[in-house]
């Protein structure tokens, strides 16, 4: 248990709801829980988040924000190009939500919970991932590497789509079926194809 004599941040009261729902799942969790993990008063922790659904809906982000950021290096890395930045990104979504599926079931399990709960903090990562993806299908048109499109934005909204199998949490148990690599790898080639023209 951390010392009461720390200072408590929303971030520490986010690791710690996270570690509850690892051993108790999002019914059975509570903010009482939470305080007595911190060693600190339930009134503690509502002065940092003022409800339960607050609670939830921060961890949520918390969990999705991950995953954006570990992608946004790899838009910003303007050293490879935009094919090459196309396929690492793919491949690092598909990998983290793999990985976030098969490490830790429990949580992962839970954050599927929550996340039917927050649609308006997975919208926003949705939203993050589709402009992200989309820098980079401006990076392709503007360098030639890729066809122009008539929009970035709604060519990223058909990526994110058509890889949807490999990063959207409702395929997670294909996500450890034999042949899944070769799979994946053939639909970002067909893509990437798509966007040369």
């Amino acid at each position: 248990m951390p010392s009461t004599s720390e200072t408590l941040t929303a971030e520490r009261i986010l690791e710690a709801t996270e570690e509850v729902l690892r051993r108790h799942g999002p019914a059975k969790a509570t903010v009482v829980d939470v305080a007595r993990a911190l060693g600190v008063s339930h009134g503690s922790v509502y002065r940092h988040f003022r409800t339960k659904a607050a609670l939830r809906e921060a961890v949520t982000k918390r969990w999705l924000d991950r995953t954006s950021e570990a992608l946004a290096g790899i838009v910003a890395d303007e050293e490879r190009d935009p094919e090459a930045r196309l396929r690492a990104w793919l491949l690092t979504l598909f990998d983290a939500k793999r990985r976030k599926a098969g490490d830790d079931p429990e949580l992962f399990a839970t954050y599927m919970v929550l996340t039917g709960e927050n649609g308006e903090a997975v919208g926003e990562h949705v939203a993050d991932l589709t402009a992200q993806l989309a820098r980079v299908v401006a990076a392709g048109v503007a360098s030639g590497a890729f066809a122009p499109a008539a929009d970035p934005v709604t060519t990223a909204r058909a990526v994110f789509q058509a890889t949807g199998r490999f990063h959207d949490p409702c395929y997670a148990k294909d996500w450890e079926r034999p042949g899944v690599d070769a799979e994946f790898e053939a639909v970002v080639d067909l893509v990437v194809r798509g966007l040369r023209g």
